[in-house]
């Protein structure tokens, strides 16, 4: 297998009422895995911006976008996968979460807000997730393995 370069990613950490947004982004709920909003980075594009488009396709939400708190890496090596996510302290600056939504291009199918002692309830990635959104301090999380 030819090794492909790592993908660059961007995802949002949004609290509101201290309760963290997460979207689940498999097609049809294949899996109850839970994430951050975010995707891949469009080229001549900044990671903020490419983040504002991101979250608005999947949530509907527009935010405003703050400091970086957290690198993390995943790789399934049997697939030659690597992407490199920066997560990014955002605010809500227009819209709520509509629960008829939907991802313009179909990967999300839930949007939710967790607690922090919710998150104990539900498989979610990465796992220094809850650290990064409740924390204070910059965080890198090497090369988790990917799963679904």
């Amino acid at each position: 297998m030819k090794p492909r370069p790592p993908r660059l990613a961007v995802r949002a950490l949004i609290l509101h009422q201290d309760r963290l947004l997460l979207v689940n982004a498999f097609r049809g709920s294949v899996s109850d895995l839970w994430c951050a909003p975010g995707g891949g980075v469009n080229s001549h594009s900044s990671l903020p911006d490419n983040l504002i488009r991101e979250v608005h396709e999947e949530t509907g939400l527009t935010v405003a976008v703050g400091a970086p708190v957290l690198i993390n890496e995943f790789h399934a090596p049997e697939h030659g996968f690597h992407q490199c996510d920066v997560y990014f302290r955002c605010t809500i600056t227009a819209g709520v979460v509509d629960y008829a939504w939907r991802d313009p291009e179909g990967v999300v199918t839930k949007r939710r807000f967790f607690s922090r002692g919710e998150l104990a309830h539900i498989r979610f990635k990465p796992d220094s997730l809850p650290d990064a959104a409740w924390g204070g301090a910059m965080l890198y999380d090497p090369l988790e393995q990917m799963v679904r």
